[in-house]
């Protein structure tokens, strides 16, 4: 049975270093993880072995990050993780999967996920992207993210009734696209910003695309989350291809 310590003060806080939990029901991967983690100064708080236990875990713990496979005994990730947003909603949740086109990885984003890693990925690469969601910040990977959302984005709402989506198929196009009414809120230039964090952009990227300072360009961002109610920037690349201010096939950057 995987070992868990009590939580400490302040679980849900930002400051310091991440506490973690690691849902993955292959003893291999979360011992791994836990080493990797540990070794750079992450504290790893429990482990689960499958989905129910993640979530036990986690209403338990109230871990910062929520490192969780997607295939999961009794219970799926995907499920578990929408149990775990909804009754943490603070936490970060990195979705684990072994293949880059995993067919789950949309909607989790969808369900608040903060992104995904390959569980071949490097100790270093681990490492920053737990402290990295930990900010508050998402973990997209434009070459992958850019494929998955493509890939389901279509289809995610099949045979439900939903708005209409329009063409958008160059950042002008932010601007005189008929606006979705989810978007009413934003002005011209944040549909163009949240046109390109769709597209997969960071911050420096939109900054070297729009010609603004990064400092800009990330007031930009907040106003959008703010706007939006988004939790990050997975949350808006979910948002820009379902009301259709970016389509499959729109030029991006990586």
């Amino acid at each position: 049975m995987p070992q868990a310590q009590e939580p400490g003060p302040n679980p849900s806080g930002r400051t310091g270093a991440p506490r973690v939990l690691i849902a993955d029901d292959e003893e291999l991967i979360r011992t791994g993880f836990r080493l990797i983690l540990t070794s750079r100064g992450i504290e790893v708080i429990g482990e689960a072995a499958d989905g129910v236990q993640a979530v036990a875990a986690a209403e338990r713990l109230r871990p910062d990050v929520l490192l969780m496979d997607i295939r999961m005994p009794h219970l799926d990730g995907l499920e578990a993780a929408k149990r775990v947003l909804r009754l943490l909603p603070h936490c970060r949740v990195l979705m684990l999967t072994t293949f880059d086109l995993d067919r789950y990885v949309y909607a989790a984003l969808a369900a608040g996920a903060s992104g995904f890693l390959l569980k071949d990925v490097t100790a270093a690469h681990l490492a920053a992207a737990v402290r990295l969601v930990n900010t508050g910040d998402a973990l997209l990977a434009p070459s992958i993210t850019r494929r998955l959302v493509e890939r389901y984005a279509t289809t995610h709402e099949a045979g439900q009734a939903g708005p209409a989506r329009h063409p958008a198929a160059a950042p002008d196009a932010a601007r005189t696209a008929p606006v979705h009414r989810d978007l009413a809120a934003l002005t011209p230039r944040e549909r163009e910003v949240l046109a390109l964090m769709g597209r997969g952009l960071s911050n420096t990227e939109l900054a070297g695309a729009l010609t603004l300072s990064e400092a800009t360009v990330k007031t930009h961002v907040a106003r959008i989350f703010a706007k939006l109610t988004l939790r990050d920037r997975a949350q808006a690349v979910v948002l820009a291809y379902e009301t259709g201010l970016v389509t499959p096939g729109d030029s991006t950057a990586g």
